[in-house]
């Protein structure tokens, strides 16, 4: 119940911030906004905008595991309020301060995902979606595009499950052996299913055959 009370609060703390963010991005105050981040983030986390962005994102996580549990719901409030600092600055004008930042935000947002964030507290589907989008014309890190497979596949994004694995393949981020394991379990999936994640079984067939030629 205390958990769930200081993650609702949190919450309403970020969407309070975030309302102020946006009228000092109007007006072109983007070190006022950026103080206003930096302000939460000490009051929520144990870290500030120069930690957070000084530290690699392994380290960051540990920083959210308490015992052999992350919390994930703070983790994805950090990347939150990392995502909302990369937007600031991408609107200042300074793209690779705004592109670092995004990308780390979706090293995190995957990471709480995968030990059980709550998707719907700050609708976590949408902002990796929205990252993604910032995000298409770069190459991501191979440790986050590996969790991205991952996420894709989880959610039922085959298609898009796919392309991140050839991504990695291309790169040789990953064992062809792993690319056989990711088509096989999609061989035990109903055909609406794989419709449904746009991958449909002739693709599978088709993707299962290619991966046992790059092993062979």
């Amino acid at each position: 119940m205390f958990r769930n009370d200081y993650i609702l609060r949190m919450v309403e703390e970020m969407t309070q911030m975030i309302s102020k963010v946006f009228d000092l991005k109007k007006e072109r105050k983007h070190t006022e906004a950026l103080w206003e981040i930096d302000e939460l983030l000490s009051r929520e986390f144990p870290l500030n905008s120069r930690l957070l962005n000084s530290l690699p994102t392994e380290e960051i996580t540990e920083m959210f595991r308490f015992g052999t549990t992350v919390e994930s719901d703070k983790l994805q409030g950090a990347a939150y309020l990392l995502n909302e600092e990369g937007k600031i600055y991408m609107d200042s004008g300074q793209i690779d301060e705004g592109l670092t930042r995004f990308m780390k935000s979706l090293h995190l947002y995957l990471v709480a995902e995968l030990h059980g964030a709550n998707k719907e507290l700050i609708q976590l589907p949408n902002q990796v979606d929205n990252l993604l989008n910032q995000l298409k014309d770069y190459r991501l890190p191979l440790k986050t595009e590996t969790l991205l497979f991952h996420y894709q596949e989880k959610n039922g994004c085959y298609a898009e499950a796919e392309n991140a694995l050839f991504r990695l393949l291309e790169r040789d981020g990953i064992d062809p052996v792993e690319g056989l394991a990711f088509y096989e379990r999609l061989q035990g999936e109903e055909d609406e299913r794989l419709t449904q994640g746009r991958l449909p079984r002739a693709e599978v067939v088709e993707g299962l055959y290619e991966m046992q030629r790059r092993i062979q």
